[in-house]
């Protein structure tokens, strides 16, 4: 239970992380990308690849 908890929170650490730094389509790209390998569609997750490979470029 403790290490679940503990997963829970660094997940909502780094949405909250990503979202202050990258706005919300950090978080469509997160989301996009998780969904899509949950739902092992490669489209998807490929799309929130790009979505965040192009918000790194970005700000670098």
């Amino acid at each position: 239970m403790p290490l679940a908890l503990f997963v829970a929170a660094l997940a909502i650490g780094f949405e909250q992380l990503v979202q202050w730094r990258y706005g919300p389509m950090g978080i469509i790209a997160i989301v996009a990308l998780t969904v899509g390998i949950k739902a092992r569609n490669t489209l998807i997750s490929g799309i929130g690849a790009v979505i965040l490979v192009m918000l790194l470029a970005q700000s670098g």
